[in-house]
């Protein structure tokens, strides 16, 4: 039997540091959308500039997208604080739909978990920060939802039996992601969610797909493969200055998605009766009946 799919628009920093426009992307993901939940991004800035001077002090690798002279800034423009996300997640209760976000640090971590939202993701850059992940453990009750670009077979069966070691492998969501944006149709793996169902759905709560292709040509086969949770790049413009515009779907791309992954759950069953009221319409009217029926 078949979850019925969820399906995350992931906002992450394409509101372009407006928080007006943020609400305008839960808006549209709610009303037009009609997606299940909307997701966020939270990162110490400068926490990441001590790990990565040589990143973070330079001027961003594609400057027609920076919002400041360097890497730090265009970060810190984009950046919402504490309180913003409080009133976005308020938002969404308002609307009646899910807040998300994905932290990069334990600062991060701490904060988005004293919101206390149903589920808190993990990048892929920051899957085997266990120091974080241990503090989440301990401290945050939601679900914790981990993505595995980037990331070898024997790292992801270690993430799985620390979250065993916890006690809390049933509050684990594990999702495939391949890190590029955006990425070839031939390049998503997409066997690799069999494979991730195969070894651990009876150890964890759930398995999502994290995609950063184009379009929505391959999002149902992932759903079919196992993946219950979808989550896709939204922004209302592909055009707009930020890097993960590009490989974001629009408002009509993600309500088709939404449509199209609504339309497939409801197909994946089997018939109840083995010939239909309505096929029997069609068998009195057509079929052949021979000696041996």
């Amino acid at each position: 039997m078949f979850k019925k799919p969820k399906l995350i628009a992931e906002i992450g920093c394409n509101h372009m540091g407006d928080i007006e426009i943020a609400k305008e992307m839960i808006s549209i993901a709610k009303t037009f959308c009609k997606v299940d939940s909307v997701k966020f991004q939270k990162r110490d800035n400068f926490y990441w500039a001590q790990l990565k001077p040589d990143i973070y002090y330079n001027p961003h690798p594609n400057p027609q997208n920076s919002f400041g002279r360097n890497y730090l800034e265009h970060r810190e423009f984009l950046e919402f604080n504490i309180e913003q996300h409080k009133l976005l997640k308020l938002f969404c209760e308002q609307l009646d739909i899910e807040y998300g976000c994905s932290v990069w640090d334990l600062n991060s971590a701490k904060q988005i978990a004293s919101l206390q939202p149903n589920y808190i993701k993990i990048p892929s850059a920051c899957n085997d920060n266990y120091e974080m992940l241990n503090w989440l453990c301990d401290n945050y009750e939601g679900e914790i939802h981990v993505s595995t670009g980037m990331t070898k077979k024997i790292e992801i069966e270690q993430i799985v039996k620390f979250f065993i070691e916890k006690k809390r492998n049933h509050d684990l969501v594990i999702y495939h992601c391949i890190s590029g944006y955006p990425v070839q149709f031939k390049d998503t793996y997409l066997l690799e969610i069999k494979r991730i169902k195969e070894n651990y759905e009876n150890l964890i709560k759930d398995v999502g797909y994290s995609g950063h292709h184009l379009g929505i040509a391959i999002d149902i086969a992932a759903y079919v493969l196992g993946a219950n949770i979808i989550e896709r790049h939204y922004t209302l413009d592909r055009t707009w200055k930020g890097t993960d515009h590009a490989a974001s779907l629009e408002p009509d791309g993600l309500r088709k998605l939404k449509r199209d992954l609504m339309a497939t759950y409801e197909s994946l069953r089997f018939k109840e009766i083995e010939i239909l009221d309505f096929e029997q319409i069609q068998y009195n009217k057509l079929k052949f009946v021979g000696e041996n029926k």
